[in-house]
């Protein structure tokens, strides 16, 4: 079975399916008398409700029942939970206005869900609520994080002072201000993480059915976590028990963290479903996913970096601002006052750390997980600094970067957030990189590019990124009589591959035809766990497809041993066959579990690892620039990616390639916008907000690095599916600064578009 081991580059097994249009999306889904939902949504970006009339839209064609928030409150709903672990500014637990699946009292951003309409088609529900009449009363309202921070502004919410829902410190204040007092030289820099939307070829969606004999509700939709979904919907909103919900998922197009959560829409329509008895169907359209699917980033981010007189660095200071939209959603939060800081110093040694955190609520759409989550902002911050840093001192940038590397020696190393490493050789990494991305050679290609009349820059970046929130996971591995390894998980595929990397694991562990081999997922009845998120799916699930599949082989030997009438400890195993050490007297696996009572061996595993995993790359972009224009064209990219061992590398090479794609996108083109004086988001559509084509990326010349692997788990293998996002950001915009540098530019807010190039080529020359 070597052609479908570990390491090999088998092409995906789930594309067929995919590519065929086999594959059964949310949308694919149509069951016997269902009815469709369409939301009426705020057009105000805060506003008192003082009144929802459904009496017009009940009267029309086709339309079943119709639903407002006091309706949802009077029947027991409770609100979207919290993070109640975290502090606001007055040190108490954070606090934010109630998160009802309808609006109750208040709308507080545009497009919040008022009202939900049920008719018999879509276009019927979609017409009905038009008809619905919501009596508001404006108030003032808070769209940008410069009015949510200012003194004396428009207050929020009364619990959380200043608009902070939750507030962290970390490091030694102290300590960093004599470090800053001692250095030789100081770099600063400011900027905007500006919002994304998270495009996900599939939009989110819920099928909810109620069956009133077993008195249990069955939701199919679009997520990344089936089993979370259920008990936050159970427990929280309907207030049930869990195992009165079943969460069903079928293929996902997308999930880049925003798919992680329960979503309004979806506790509306399994409400819905208990309450007519009908299946309640809904889609959300783009402009939906637009102005209600959570979005990304928004940060304002301040880091200054001490640095001796050789540019080692002594001390970092960091101040970090979040804008986490209306309510504070428990992603939301934790992103920006904690998973951000665990690696906001890096793969560099630095002494000392000052760094303080705010969330703030505003009247926009709520920020949630994005691509990378937290550790883009992070990195992009220190990997801005470094390059600031080196032109001030006048250093090449890969040098700086050498000397303030950790060293593999002081592995494990603990960082001044109190985070561990493992393992990881950061100056085998910046070696090979340079050499593979011809560092030596950019000179050349730099005449080159200024014969045809253009500006080339380059950068490079050394980072890593924290992977693996939660550290354990089941599975349960059955060998069937029928000639079925069958395993169960919580975990989730949603585009990244990873049915087929288990396919790789469990085949090459237990020696048998990857044919025989079935994952079953996306179902909360069958697997419960964290599901797949923060690139936990292969560095945790994975660990645990091994080891479940190693015990299969112990237990087999103890059960070949019984069969065979010999000891378990001279019970050979070797492709799908259990000997009699130094005979050809043996039973293959299949054929053992038929033995069985049961007809089957069965493993249940609960798979633990010792923290999460700490992947890291090197990359170098190279950009042209074009000065009548500012039209950037990135010309080279290459990246060394250290995720441990390797599983598939063609998998492992289009989960970097497409996190580069999400970065570039941040970097150059994605910016959502909200109107400061109205509220409307005035970037709703496709027409409206660009996302990177393939014509607006290069070719990647992408290689893995396996010579340091994971110590703390079994498998060896570190999380893959964020690192590209993570450190393309600053990459492709410090290659673009480092072409603009000559000319008198030293910063960029992004996205960098050839308008804004130009704007500062301009004002470059007029000083």
């Amino acid at each position: 079975m070597t052609k479908f081991g570990i390491g090999q580059a088998i092409t995906r097994r789930e594309d067929q399916r995919l590519l065929t249009g086999t594959g059964q999306y949310v949308d694919d889904v149509a069951l016997p008398g269902e009815v469709f939902a369409a939301f009426v949504r705020s057009p105000y970006p805060r506003a008192r409700i003082v009144s929802v009339d459904t009496t017009n839209a009940l009267q029309l064609p086709g339309v079943v029942a119709a639903y407002t928030g006091a309706d949802l409150l009077a029947d027991g709903l409770g609100p979207m939970p919290i993070n109640p672990g975290l502090k606001n500014a007055a040190g108490k637990p954070t606090s934010a206005p109630p998160y009802y699946v309808l609006a109750t009292d208040e709308a507080r951003y545009v497009g919040q869900a008022v009202a939900v309409v049920l008719a018999e088609t879509r276009r019927q529900a979609e017409d009905a609520a038009e008809q619905v009449a919501v009596e508001y009363e404006e108030l003032p309202a808070v769209t940008t994080l410069e009015d949510a921070m200012k003194e004396g502004g428009v207050q929020l919410w009364a619990d959380a002072p200043g608009n902070i829902t939750a507030q962290t410190a970390f490091g030694k204040a102290d300590a960093c201000d004599a470090a800053f007092a001692s250095a030789a030289h100081v770099t600063k820099i400011a900027f905007m993480n500006q919002r994304l939307v998270p495009v996900s070829m599939e939009p989110r969606g819920t099928v909810a059915q109620y069956d009133p004999a077993t008195d249990r509700i069955t939701m199919r939709t679009s997520c990344q976590n089936p089993a979370g979904l259920q008990k936050t919907l159970a427990e929280a909103i309907l207030k049930i028990p869990a195992e009165k919900v079943r969460v069903v998922v079928g293929d996902v197009g997308g999930g880049f963290g925003m798919k992680t959560q329960l979503y309004p829409e979806d506790a509306v329509c399994a409400y819905a479903a208990r309450k007519t008895g009908r299946a309640v169907h809904w889609r959300a359209s783009r402009t939906e996913e637009f102005l209600a699917g959570n979005h990304g980033r928004d940060q304002y981010n301040e880091g200054e970096l001490a640095l001796d007189g050789q540019g080692r660095i002594l001390g970092l200071r960091v101040r970090i601002w979040g804008n986490v939209g209306a309510y504070a959603s428990g992603p939301g939060t934790v992103i920006v006052v904690a998973v951000g800081p665990k690696v906001i110093t890096g793969v560099y040694h630095i002494p000392t750390l000052d760094l303080r955190s705010k969330a703030y609520i505003t009247n926009t759409n709520l920020v949630g997980a994005y691509r990378g989550a937290g550790r883009p902002e992070a990195i992009y911050l220190i990997e801005r600094l470094m390059d600031q840093a080196a032109a001030e001192m006048k250093m090449d940038p890969a040098e700086l970067r050498r000397r303030n590397l950790i060293q593999p020696e002081a592995m494990p190393y603990t960082t001044p957030m109190g985070e561990k490493f493992d393992s990881g050789n950061f100056p085998h990494m910046l070696n090979r990189i340079l050499d593979l991305a011809d560092w030596s050679g950019y000179g050349q290609r730099k005449a080159a590019s200024q014969a045809k009349g253009k500006l080339r820059g380059r950068a490079i970046s050394t980072f890593l990124e924290w992977t693996g929130v939660v550290h354990e996971e089941a599975v349960r591995l059955e060998v069937t009589a029928d000639g079925k390894v069958r395993v169960y998980t919580a975990m989730q595929a949603m585009g990244q591959g990873i049915e087929t990397s288990y396919l790789q694991i469990i085949s090459d562990t237990l020696g048998v035809d990857p044919d025989t081999i079935e994952i079953v997922q996306g179902d909360s009845d069958v697997a419960q766990g964290i599901g797949s998120m923060g690139s936990r799916s292969l560095y945790i699930g994975g660990s645990a497809m091994m080891t479940a599949s190693k015990e299969a082989i112990e237990k087999g030997r103890e059960l070949a041993g019984d069969a065979l009438e010999a000891a378990a400890t001279d019970i050979e195993y070797k492709d799908g066959r259990f000997t009699v050490a130094g005979t050809d007297v043996g039973i293959d696996l299949f054929s053992l579990a038929g033995r069985q009572a049961d007809k089957r061996i069965l493993i249940d595993t609960l798979q633990k690892v010792d923290g999460p995993s700490w992947p890291n790359s090197c990359h170098v972009a190279e950009v042209e620039v074009d000065p009548d224009t500012g039209v950037v064209d990135i010309v080279k990219y290459t990246t060394l990616d250290d995720v441990g061992r390797v599983i598939n590398p063609l998998i492992v090479a289009g989960q970097v390639h497409g996190g580069i794609a999400q970065a570039v996108g941040q970097a150059m083109l994605e910016d959502t916008r909200y109107d400061p004086e109205s509220g409307q988001l005035v970037t709703g559509s496709l027409l409206d907000y660009c996302v990177p084509r393939a014509d607006d990326l290069p070719d990647f010349t992408q290689f893995c690095d396996e010579s340091t692997p994971c110590k703390i788990n079994p498998l060896g293998a570190k999380g893959v599916g964020e690192l590209g996002t993570v450190g393309g950001t600053p990459t492709v915009v410090n290659a673009i600064v480092d072409a603009l540098r000559p000319m008198g530019v030293t910063n960029l807010e992004m996205p960098v578009t050839s308008e804004r190039v130009w704007r500062a080529l301009q004002q470059g020359k007029a000083a």
